[in-house]
């Protein structure tokens, strides 16, 4: 196996029995079996107060902006898993990211927008309806490549019918459903263990 990769674990939603959770910590589980560290970050945990340039004038960033951008400034790669919100991705999910966009370089640390550059993200979503939450992922591919310069694999995943996909112990109860979420780890993994290499 090529050098082996660091891989953040996000979903945009962190409410209690969340599809979108599950769908995250089902490829949390399958980037672990193939080698991968992960690590899992809860938006939530990260206490954000909503974006706003007089509070980060007169209060400075928030320390759980600071926290998201040491994670991705030491890991290679993103699963994130949001759900749709009238066709677009969580206010939870975007604004922590526009949190950490912006902060600057400090005791060593790269900026948000040096962090998120680079970085190979692959999507997933769930929802209860017949689409799997994919118009969101239309907005939140464009997000991630164009204004935070991350590489976002062609492999995506929409999970339909979420709330019968998942059995009782939270594992997907379909067999193609999970090779979809495979498809979407396999592609990330292979991409940045193939940038690894090359930056060897």
């Amino acid at each position: 196996m090529l050098s082996d990769v660091r891989v953040l674990v996000i979903s945009g939603s962190s409410r209690e029995g969340s599809f979108n959770r599950q769908l995250a910590a089902v490829a949390a589980g399958l980037a672990t079996q193939a080698g991968a560290a992960v690590t899992t970050v809860d938006l939530r945990s990260l206490e954000l107060p909503i974006y706003d340039e007089d509070l980060l004038s007169s209060k400075g960033a928030p320390e759980g902006a600071r926290r998201l951008v040491r994670l991705f400034a030491e890991h290679d790669a993103l699963l994130l898993a949001t759900p749709e919100y009238n066709g677009f991705p969580t206010p939870l999910l975007i604004n922590a990211l526009d949190w950490a966009s912006v902060m600057p370089a400090a005791d060593g640390q790269p900026s948000g927008s040096a962090a998120f550059a680079g970085t190979v993200a692959g999507l997933l979503s769930a929802s209860p309806g017949a689409f799997g939450g994919l118009r969101s992922l239309l907005a939140t591919r464009q997000f991630l490549q164009m204004n935070l310069g991350m590489l976002v694999v062609p492999e995506q995943f929409g999970l339909v019918r979420a709330d019968q996909a998942f059995d009782a112990a939270a594992a997907l109860v379909d067999a193609t459903a999970l090779a979809g979420v495979a498809r979407v780890v396999d592609a990330v993994l292979r991409t940045a263990r193939s940038l690894k290499a090359v930056a060897l």
